[in-house]
């Protein structure tokens, strides 16, 4: 697993790292009201240095956009492309370790606004990198549609996630992401690798007339 803030020493990242480490922990903390002071404190350094290295917060958030979501569609290739089950069980193995970078989807989300939007079709983007990876391996078979299909994917697992969540959360809010990360994973892994694996119905008739073409209303 690519390295998060929960398994790295600080000494062993550049200034810029450390900081996009601090801000992705502190956003899935605090939510995108905190701002930079609590981010350059986390991480040990100045106002000044976390501006001049990412010129404002929004320029920060996108770093870590792009950070969370690089360590997500790698891992998942990683997994998918595999030509066996080491990387999938190692993975689950470290689950907690994607704790924050989880915590900081679920902010980002629950906020709203362009950005989310941006990032989920970033998200989109990566699932359908990491299918198309998987296709090319034979891991995985190929999609009528595949822009589609990836979305319809990055929509069910970011969508189940945040219900999961919401539903195991406190009553002032908060949740053990970590713990409830682990817990979603032993709920679901076996029947979604069951249904990728054996698919759900038992011919195609359903798809078939859906595929027909359709009058279209007047």
């Amino acid at each position: 697993m690519r390295s998060t803030r929960a398994d790295r020493h600080d000494s062993d990242l550049t200034t810029r790292a450390r900081i996009r480490d601090a801000a992705i922990h502190v956003f899935g903390q605090q939510g995108f009201d905190a701002g930079v002071r609590a981010v350059a404190a986390d991480a040990g350094v100045s106002i000044g240095l976390v501006n001049h290295h990412f010129g404002s917060k929004q320029g920060l958030r996108a770093v870590c956009d792009d950070h969370v979501l690089g360590i997500i569609t790698t891992e998942k290739r990683n997994v998918l492309t595999a030509p066996g089950p080491g990387p999938m069980l190692a993975s689950l193995a470290a689950i907690d370790h994607y704790a924050p970078l989880v915590a900081y989807l679920v902010r980002s989300f629950r906020a709203g606004g362009e950005l989310s939007t941006t990032l989920f079709e970033h998200m989109v983007a990566g699932v359908r990198d990491y299918l198309d990876a998987a296709v090319s391996e034979g891991r995985i078979r190929p999609s009528r549609d595949p822009a589609a299909r990836a979305r319809y994917l990055a929509m069910n697992s970011l969508g189940s996630t945040l219900l999961y969540l919401q539903m195991h959360s406190e009553p002032d809010g908060t949740v053990d992401i970590a713990h409830t990360l682990r817990t979603m994973t032993d709920d679901i892994m076996f029947p979604a690798l069951e249904l990728f694996t054996e698919g759900l119905f038992t011919d195609s008739t359903l798809l078939d007339a859906y595929a027909r073409p359709r009058p279209r209303s007047s």
